[in-house]
């Protein structure tokens, strides 16, 4: 950046714009917990508190980041869910196979999701984490319309529980997936352990084929005309 201060709202949003680019790359090289405000001003070419008076703490930061990131992958996923031929098994395990590839090629946003309601939702204000919320409801909503023009069998609030269920298995899929060196070395050592180590793209899209059978088995389940109970919030949109 060429200025000093930032005077204008053009400058400002550089500067804010700066900040996250700069995040998004050290996160290329380290997970979140490592992730400092010191190292992040220091990599910025900014002072801590001149950071501060752009996001009030490194949460709010990450938390920006990953409705960033949040928005990329929704957008690429947009180009590549849609139509196809084929019985609804197999557009089920296409839906599946594609979001597992999907998010295994962003390891960034897989970390973030993962410490989003541990870490990230923490050290920031109302205000912040309400339009986070929002923004996380506007990519749930189009990653559901993605999902139902790929596979249209499933009804709106059947898709949004599979949004819902895919993000929660990110969360919980993706620190096991990045063991710690002392397990890494324990697998290694016994390969009677083998059955617990996590493969993260087969984990998700195992996870994404069963739960799509699992709710189009339940949907042929219900006497014709009942009425569907109303879907509640996904629990990440709750917190």
């Amino acid at each position: 950046m060429e200025f000093q201060r930032a005077r204008s709202a053009s400058q400002r949003e550089q500067r804010r714009r700066a900040i996250l680019e700069t995040a998004a790359a050290m996160l290329d090289e380290m997970p979140v917990g490592q992730l400092s405000l010191n190292e992040l001003s220091r990599r910025v070419g900014l002072a801590k508190s001149n950071v501060l008076r752009y996001f009030e703490s490194r949460e709010a930061v990450l938390l920006e980041l990953l409705e960033v990131q949040t928005r990329d992958w929704v957008a690429a996923l947009e180009e590549v869910l849609v139509p196809v031929e084929g019985t609804v098994a197999e557009r089920g395990d296409r839906l599946a196979a594609l979001l597992g590839h999907s998010l295994a090629e962003r390891p960034v946003l897989c970390d973030l999701i993962s410490t989003q309601a541990a870490v990230l939702e923490h050290n920031v204000s109302a205000q912040v984490v309400l339009e986070h919320k929002r923004a996380s409801l506007r990519a749930v909503e189009r990653l559901r319309n993605a999902v139902r023009r790929a596979l249209p069998e499933l009804g709106v609030q059947d898709a949004h529980r599979l949004v819902a269920m895919i993000l929660l298995t990110v969360g919980a899929a993706w620190p096991h997936a990045r063991p710690p060196e002392a397990l890494r070395a324990a697998f290694d050592a016994d390969p009677a352990l083998a059955p617990l180590r996590v493969e993260f793209t087969d984990l998700v899209a195992q996870m994404v084929a069963v739960s799509v059978s699992g709710l189009l088995a339940r949907a042929e389940d219900r006497p014709l005309g009942a009425r569907v109970p109303a879907a509640r919030a996904s629990p990440l949109l709750e917190r």
